[in-house]
């Protein structure tokens, strides 16, 4: 097993996650939980691939893919935020919707192959750092890249500027924020789709980019029910978000390379020789993902991690405390 390609794939694998992590940020920072991540990255990597397929273009399903997993975020902000449903109950059942919806309007695509994808690239001078290079900056999708300069961005959104400071006060406290005449229904709205604009393009970073070529109910694995717990792991920090990203995309491609070779380390490898316990590696990322998010809600009892106050809190105007 070779580390850099390892961690070369670990980046470009945990670019999924880093996507979804950051736009769950966003729609958490604004108050709103949105547990349909999994769903909206299904629906985006679903149209992703077939609107490349059909024409021809990557960009446009990129594209498309985007549009859609934030239109149908909007369902979930319509029930949560003006209907002031459960956020819980409706982030479950946007998930439902979107995968029962991907699987429908995507029968036959895991058949159909082909079709246009995002190609890798290498960056000169700075594939040739020694160490840092080979991992980061060579043959690596535009998306990945594209990944380095978004989470620096959030961050700086979040903490240094005015709309950042108003997105933190709807998340804090919302009374506070819309007696400064900050429109608390309307941002609320705007970062629940962009939430689900990133989760889209996530979606079709897997489809087009780290696994391409093909579509399936098992396109994301899981994946948005990971992002959700580093939202927690990265204390809805975008910067900590992108370490933990790289880092479980790192660990599910180690999963995978360990069962490969007949011998590990001089010995006998069992994950090759015994499937189930290749089965028990599989299980590993979403143990970590259930820990953190155990740990997590412990924490928050206590201190609340750096969570939003608001978070998962309807908002009603004129009601006091919120």
């Amino acid at each position: 097993m070779d580390p850099t390609i390892i961690l070369q794939a670990g980046v470009a694998s945990g670019t999924v996650l880093l996507f979804a992590t950051i736009g769950e940020i966003f729609a958490e920072r604004a108050g709103v939980l949105n547990l349909g991540v999994e769903g909206m990255m299904l629906m985006g990597a679903m149209t992703a691939f077939s609107v490349a397929l059909l024409t021809g273009n990557a960009w446009l399903g990129v594209l498309a893919a985007m549009l859609v997993a934030g239109l149908l975020s909007q369902l979930h902000a319509l029930i949560t935020i003006h209907l002031q449903a459960d956020q819980v109950v409706s982030g479950l059942a946007l998930t439902f919707v979107g995968t029962g919806l991907s699987l429908v309007f995507g029968e036959g695509l895991s058949k159909a192959g082909g079709g246009a994808l995002i190609e890798p690239f290498s960056i000169p001078l700075l594939a040739s750092i020694p160490v840092v290079g080979p991992i980061f900056f060579a043959n690596q999708s535009p998306l990945v890249y594209l990944g380095y300069l978004l989470a620096p961005a959030a961050w700086y959104y979040v903490y240094h500027t005015r709309p950042g400071m108003n997105l933190r006060a709807v998340g804090e406290y919302p009374a506070a924020a819309d007696s400064m005449g900050v429109n608390i229904y309307r941002l609320r709205y705007l970062y629940v789709f962009v939430g689900g604009v990133l989760a889209g393009l996530a979606g079709a970073t897997i489809s087009l980019a780290v696994s391409p070529g093909w579509f399936s109910e098992l396109t994301t694995s899981g994946q948005g029910w990971i992002a959700v717990g580093l939202v927690i792991f990265a204390q809805w920090n975008p910067l900590r978000a992108m370490f933990g990203a790289y880092a479980f995309g790192a660990l599910r491609r180690l999963i995978l390379d360990i069962q490969g070779p007949t011998v590990l380390f001089g010995a006998r490898n069992p994950f090759f020789y015994n499937p189930y316990l290749g089965f028990f590696l599989q299980m590993l990322p979403y143990a970590f993902t259930i820990i953190i998010l155990v740990l997590g809600s412990r924490e928050a009892v206590r201190n609340r991690l750096g969570a939003p106050a608001a978070l998962g809190l309807p908002y009603v105007r004129g009601e006091r405390g919120r």
